[in-house]
């Protein structure tokens, strides 16, 4: 059976995102990024829903080089790297064919279609933001790892996307932890859906 990893980048306070600041906090260093172009999932494929397709499928087209480009980015390393990649992505509004290349879009409940992918298929999958389409494969025991890299800021003020609203209660065992250029978290779980707490439920 094929892997499903879930994959968010948040601040401290479990958003995934902030108004005004830059992408990843303006706090990658170069022990992120060297980790993020080793990462062994690479050669998974990526799932995402509509909203994260829209946002994405923009900043790759944005970042694709021109004839007088001179300097590359490793942000645009980065969506190279994503471009070139398989990607599935689930919604029912979204029309084919779409234009982000290597791309295949589902139109059906992603959670069956998931799960046969993970029974059937020949890759083993990771996602990529896509809050509503993570908190559905993990309320529906699809995922196999959980992973977060924990930025060292609190956005309180500015934060959107919060990432863990409206999930059910999770207990996570850690398997990896590791800290990037002093101050990133990296913490790795296998997950365990609980029906409630633990101890007032038979399951949890």
């Amino acid at each position: 059976m094929q892997e499903l990893l879930v994959d968010f980048i948040t601040s401290l306070d479990g958003y995934g995102a902030a108004e005004g600041w830059p992408g990843w906090w303006g706090l990658e260093g170069p022990e992120y990024l060297a980790w993020l172009g080793q990462q062994p999932e690479r050669d998974y494929t990526i799932l995402m829903g509509a909203n994260t397709y829209r946002l994405m499928s923009g900043f790759a087209a944005e970042s694709e080089p021109s004839e007088t480009d001179e300097a590359i980015t490793s942000e645009d390393d980065a969506f190279a790297e994503l471009t070139n990649a398989s990607k599935v992505v689930f919604s029912s509004t979204l029309e084919p064919p779409l234009s982000w290349a290597n791309t295949r879009l589902i139109s059906e409940g992603a959670v069956e279609a998931v799960r046969e992918m993970k029974r059937e298929g020949n890759s083993s999958m990771r996602t990529i933001g896509s809050l509503s389409l993570c908190r559905s494969l993990l309320k529906a025991g699809l995922v196999d790892r959980f992973r977060v890299v924990v930025f060292p800021v609190i956005t309180g003020s500015t934060g959107y996307d919060r990432i863990y609203d409206g999930y059910p209660d999770v207990a996570l065992d850690l398997v990896t932890s590791r800290t990037f250029d002093d101050g990133l978290q990296l913490l790795e779980y296998v997950p365990r859906v609980l029906a409630g707490p633990p101890g007032t439920h038979p399951d949890s």
